[in-house]
């Protein structure tokens, strides 16, 4: 589906609290940046912060750069500290 208009992106109303409103009026203006520009720019980020995908993939670079091998001492604590009793 395709849109047509005088716009480069959708067009839509929200309904967000006063005092949020102001702020990010204020923030928008102290950037230089239209109201629109603004609300583009922190929905992309929140979009981006919350993509599972995303958060994944950088959870699984910063754990390939870290050695996961369990110290020897730890090692042997833990298998001590295991049963042998079955589980129920």
């Amino acid at each position: 589906m395709s849109y047509r208009g005088y716009t480069t992106g959708m067009k839509t109303a929200v309904s967000i609290p006063d005092p949020i409103f102001k702020a990010a009026d204020h923030l928008a203006y102290r950037l230089g940046l239209s109201r629109s520009k603004l609300y583009a720019k922190a929905i992309s980020s929140f979009l981006q912060r919350y993509d599972e995908a995303a958060v994944t993939a950088k959870l699984d670079e910063v754990l390939s750069q870290e050695v996961s091998a369990l110290d020897p001492s730890l090692q042997s604590i833990q298998a001590r500290s295991i049963t042998s009793e079955p589980w129920k």
